[in-house]
């Protein structure tokens, strides 16, 4: 492939009606995945110089898109950190949760750009809050002025390991789960658990689903992990407490991390659809917006993992033991294996049939080879969905309920 550099125009006839043209051009993508210790502790320097290609300095602008319950419990701290460094910080609270993941919240985010006055390449615009307000603002970033560079700061447990890390942006469009979106990476993210204190067990549950994921189909290490610390990791809120969970807290978002991003980046721009991480996501979509707002996004990818586990089993890619271990985790990760919205007749099919359509005419299915190894199929049949359907409700029956609390958020 020729370089922008190297290229050059040509004709290929002298008439009109045969010339042609021919573009070739390659952008390198660089963005940065940032592990922090308390962010925004007035004596934290790393927002200030941790990333060369956002440095941010005394006398400097910022428009910050916050959360509005992240907001409550933080903006005073996070204000007073502007307020030390200099910085001349606007702050725009929004709303963001999945019922309102939709065109109007992007308007809103390019409204606030537009009053900001925004300067279009040395001002990032800095998003602080979970994977909606992520998405949202990454989503509005893309299209302002043809794209305006923005930061991520994740502050639930699902923006740290799946919605911080890659670069797709995206809102909801009539019934379709990210019908609108972009390509769009951040300049950097800032993987800081400190703000999973105030998270509760539900929330942190949501985001176990997402690592719980890369485990299934990449790592019986972090299986095991899982296993072994999950449900006292959701009691200390990641925090470490201890030398042993702040161990397993780092082991377990950093392989994640590690996982996720190994997959992605020779594939970000998703030209290959046969992708691992798609594990969890081809009937959840679906599920999540018939049930909204019953499911969050990742008890919806458990369901969806549940099922194609399930599924796995009776194709005998999975063994009795293999999937019993798995749903009895993901009943003490706080996770739900089952929802009512499961019983609608002809749900799961039209949900294969949408992915089919999103992944260009092909099932592209995940299915769990093992524990931490996985496969695809193309050949699911809605007789195949409805037995391990009758296979899911029978052990869903069998294991009772999560054994973590289940707190509204």
């Amino acid at each position: 492939m020729r370089s922008a550099a190297s290229f050059k125009l040509g004709l290929s006839h002298t008439t009109d009606a045969d010339s042609a043209w021919k573009v070739e051009a390659v952008k390198q993508v660089e963005y940065h995945v940032i592990a922090a210790r308390d962010l925004f502790a007035l004596k934290s320097t790393q927002l200030l110089d941790s990333c060369s290609a956002a440095p941010l300095t005394r006398g400097d602008r910022r428009l910050i898109i916050i959360d509005a319950n992240v907001d409550r419990i933080h903006g005073d701290r996070i204000r007073r950190y502007f307020e030390h460094h200099g910085v001349d910080a606007h702050f725009v609270p929004m709303r963001a949760d999945e019922t309102v993941k939709e065109w109007s919240s992007v308007i809103r985010v390019v409204d606030a750009m537009n009053g900001f006055g925004i300067d279009r390449r040395r001002e990032p615009v800095i998003a602080i809050g979970g994977g909606v307000l992520l998405d949202v603002v990454g989503f509005a970033a893309s299209v302002y002025r043809r794209g305006t560079p923005y930061i991520r700061i994740p502050t639930t447990l699902i923006g740290l390991v799946d919605a911080g890390v890659g670069v797709k942006t995206g809102v909801n469009y009539a019934m379709g789960k990210n019908r609108l979106g972009t390509y769009a990476p951040a300049i950097a993210t800032y993987v800081d658990r400190a703000f999973l204190r105030t998270l509760d067990d539900r929330h942190l549950s949501n985001g176990l689903a997402e690592i719980l994921k890369m485990a299934l189909i990449k790592s019986v290490d972090l299986f095991e992990l899982l296993d072994t610390y999950g449900p006292r990791l959701i009691a200390d809120n990641f925090q470490g407490t201890s030398g042993e969970l702040d161990t397993a807290a780092t082991q377990v978002i950093a392989e994640s991390i590690h996982l996720m991003l190994e997959e992605l980046q020779p594939n970000l721009w998703e030209s290959c659809l046969e992708r691992c991480v798609d594990y969890g996501h081809t009937f959840s979509p679906t599920l999540e917006m018939e049930a909204l707002p019953a499911l969050l996004h990742g008890e919806a990818v458990g369901i969806d993992m549940a099922l194609t586990s399930a599924l796995g089993f009776l194709r005998g890619s999975l063994g009795s033991a293999d999937l019993d271990r798995i749903l009895t985790v993901m009943k003490q990760l706080g996770l739900p294996v089952w929802n009512d919205v499961l019983d609608k007749t002809g749900l799961l099919d039209a949900a294969l049939a949408d992915t089919v359509r999103h992944r260009d005419g092909r099932q592209r299915l995940p299915l769990p080879v093992g524990i931490g190894g996985h496969h695809f199929a193309n050949d699911v049949t809605p007789g195949e969905i409805a037995s391990a359907l009758k296979l899911l409700s029978r052990k869903n029956a069998e294991l009772g309920e999560p054994t973590v609390s289940r707190v509204a958020s």
